[in-house]
């Protein structure tokens, strides 16, 4: 099998997410502890113990899943798995290409928390609350959505903002043009358009504030060449360098997330199995409406990290 580790986005945050790892595995608990250094603050007390209300906040939840991410990837290292060795590439969806960076050397982990609680604020901060919004729009190609949201923009922004799989594309904008996407959608047949309960419009021109200053952030951390490539959410294709990694997370907080060519680009690369490291399953999901013939596992349990440590010793699939 020649894998891809990938590592989930805003959405996947629950309360207790990488409690029983932390219990479980030392090396996960170190995680948690160095991001509560990071921060200052108790937020693994957060994560397990906290309001899910609290956590969903945007400047919350980013960190949060990174750390129940890595910790959930400490624990699989300290059985045996080697991101160099036993992945081919490492992906993320949005937030998650930190969690990707960190697995493949490329930011520590302290930047890396510190950086996406900064990411988080200044997305939060970009727009005035209630004006920007975000949709789902399910059943339409990303074609078609980008056509609708061509068409909508005369509304204001509104712009295709994650392409997770075939029949899945998420608009994001002005909330006047967002709402006109939906109705639009409608109209041409969509199964399902739907406004999201998120707190601003991500993945827009409306973000430009939040780009700024992560570009600032950026400038003043250490990024490191990946030991492995990661496949870069605005081009879809795998980075491989330094100077490169730090253009395409200013690109990103703009861009559009480009998951289903993401993941068809890790098929052309021969991948033929992911693991997806941390909470919940939605990427694991994305990936088989996507490719059909890429095996998927889910590691975010202690017994998924048993479970997936058996089927590397072994040369089990997934």
């Amino acid at each position: 099998m020649t894998r891809a580790l990938v590592f989930p986005g805003q959405g996947a945050q629950t309360i207790g997410m990488g409690r029983d790892l932390a219990f479980a595995h030392p090396e996960a608990r170190a995680v948690f502890d160095a991001v509560d250094a990071a921060l200052g603050e108790d937020l693994s007390g957060l994560i397990w113990n906290g309001a899910q209300d609290t956590l969903t906040l945007t400047r919350n939840a980013q960190p949060a899943l990174m750390a129940t991410s890595v910790a959930a990837l400490r624990a699989l290292e300290a059985g045996g798995l080697s991101v160099a060795t036993h992945a081919a590439m490492v992906a993320g969806h949005s937030l998650g290409e930190y969690s990707a960076l960190v697995a493949a050397g490329s930011l520590s982990l302290e930047d890396a928390v510190r950086l996406l609680r900064l990411r988080g604020e200044a997305m939060q901060d970009a727009v005035p609350a209630g004006r920007g919004a975000m949709a789902a729009l399910l059943g339409l190609d990303a074609d078609a959505v980008r056509g609708i949201a061509a068409e909508a923009s005369g509304d204001g922004v509104c712009e295709a903002a994650n392409d997770n799989d075939p029949a899945q594309v998420v608009v994001s904008g002005d909330t006047a043009a967002v709402e006109r996407a939906v109705e639009l959608a409608k109209a041409a047949g969509a199964k399902r358009a739907v406004m999201l309960p998120v707190s601003a419009p991500f993945h827009c021109a409306l973000m430009a504030p939040a780009a700024q200053a992560m570009a600032d952030a950026l400038d003043r951390v250490e990024i490191r060449d990946p030991v492995v490539p990661v496949v870069a959410n605005v081009t879809a294709a795998p980075a491989t360098d330094a100077a490169t990694i730090r253009d395409l997370l200013v690109r990103q907080v703009t861009g559009a997330v480009r998951w289903r060519e993401s993941v068809a680009a890790m098929a052309a690369a021969a991948v033929t199995e992911t693991w997806e490291i941390g909470a919940g399953k939605a990427l694991s999901g994305m990936v088989r409406r996507i490719d059909r013939s890429i095996a998927t596992r889910s590691v975010g349990t202690p017994d998924d990290v048993a479970a997936a440590l058996e089927s590397l010793h072994e040369g089990k699939e997934g």
